[in-house]
């Protein structure tokens, strides 16, 4: 059965908009790739920065001669951007001036990221998203290489893709980081926590600065786990880091066992990167190698429990990301899916803490005994 947070009730299960309202919406749709162009344009170019900075706001030849830019070019982008609502146009002055929603696509962090995101990673794979949901592969990652999810490709992707791969990735999971450690470490003695799909290493140097105690193994495939040695080396508590490399998606690969017992295993933004099926298999796995007192903390943004609509808009665009590019068979998953996947695999959830850093969920589970 769904399950909806009381803010998202109120907006998911009746009609909001007038007709008219409706209307202007379906259109916004029909042009919306050229909305999100002219937007990153204005951003790109500046010209919102110079409207937020102007005390009277600023006319058309003001605009051309501080971008160096030609008025068509300006007068196609600041038409466009009237109507898209970026501008707001002053008919006495002929100037125009930011409005509110141009102030929060230049100051709100999440939104310069998800751009960013949408065009160097997701915008050209995005025209195969048809055949990608047809076929459960990721047909638009072709664009940028011959990899079967983008995982095996990361460490190879142009330059200006990594850096805003990994600033998506990192803004959503840093922010809770402090949180999350205090789930993680106040409430029980950890000595030993297994990261996995640790990728670069930034929680386990996270849990190694905050314990003086605790020993992570980072478990990962091969290729990231020599990004992540890299990136740790010569940093503070990296001798307390290990690596394993591993390929979660075979079902014959088998977590390491830990001698003395294993405290945690940290999944953080890792179980969307994969479908139910796979899944459950990596948790069964998790589960051979958990005494009764291993907890395993799972941190998600998980669509249905966000405390704002607009964060539930910016993640289930975020599942046509895994559908195109990354794996074709993942997205971003809600408490009934992940519940699901856990009581199948033998766990279950014993609380879960809501609402971390930027809409975070951290699901606390155990080995159910069967």
């Amino acid at each position: 059965m769904m399950e909806l947070s009381e803010s998202l009730q109120s907006v998911y299960t009746k009609e909001r908009l007038s007709a008219p309202e409706a209307q202007r919406l379906a259109e916004f749709i029909a042009w919306g790739p050229v909305v999100f162009q002219v937007s990153r344009i204005m951003l790109k170019w500046g010209i919102l920065d110079m409207l937020r900075h102007s005390t009277d706001g600023l006319t058309l030849q003001e605009i051309c001669s501080a971008t160096g830019r030609s008025e068509y070019a300006v007068k196609c982008l600041l038409e466009a951007s009237l109507s898209i609502g970026l501008v707001l146009a002053d008919l006495e002055t002929d100037r125009f001036s930011l409005s509110k929603t141009g102030w929060f696509l230049i100051n709100d962090p999440a939104t310069r990221v998800n751009i960013d995101f949408s065009h160097d990673v997701n915008y050209m794979g995005w025209y195969y998203l048809e055949e990608s949901l047809a076929t459960g592969h990721p047909a638009g990652l072709k664009h940028f290489g011959p990899w079967p999810t983008i995982y095996e490709g990361l460490a190879s992707l142009p330059p200006q893709v990594q850096e805003s791969w990994f600033a998506f990735d990192h803004f959503y999971s840093d922010s809770s980081f402090p949180e999350a450690l205090k789930i993680v470490f106040d409430t029980h003695h950890i000595g030993s926590l297994y990261d996995v799909g640790g990728n670069t290493g930034r929680w386990a140097l996270q849990c190694v600065a905050y314990s003086p105690d605790v020993e992570v193994t980072v478990l990962d495939l091969p290729q990231q786990i020599s990004m992540m040695s890299a990136n740790i080396k010569g940093k503070a508590g990296s001798e307390r880091i290990a690596g394993y490399a591993i390929d979660l998606l075979d079902a014959h690969a088998l977590f390491p066992r830990c001698a003395g017992g294993l405290d945690a295993i940290w999944m953080s933004q890792f179980l969307d990167c994969f479908s139910p099926g796979q899944i459950i298999s990596i948790l069964q796995r998790a589960r051979q190698v958990m005494t009764a007192a291993t907890r395993i903390y799972i941190m998600e943004t998980l669509w249905d429990r966000q405390k704002y609509e607009t964060a539930t808009f910016c993640l289930t665009m975020t599942s046509l990301y895994f559908a195109a590019m990354a794996n074709g068979n993942s997205k971003m998953y809600s408490t009934a899916d992940l519940r699901c996947c856990l009581e199948t695999a033998g766990l279950e959830i014993e609380t879960i803490h809501d609402h971390l850093g930027q809409g975070h969920s951290i699901l606390v589970c155990r080995k159910k005994e069967i």
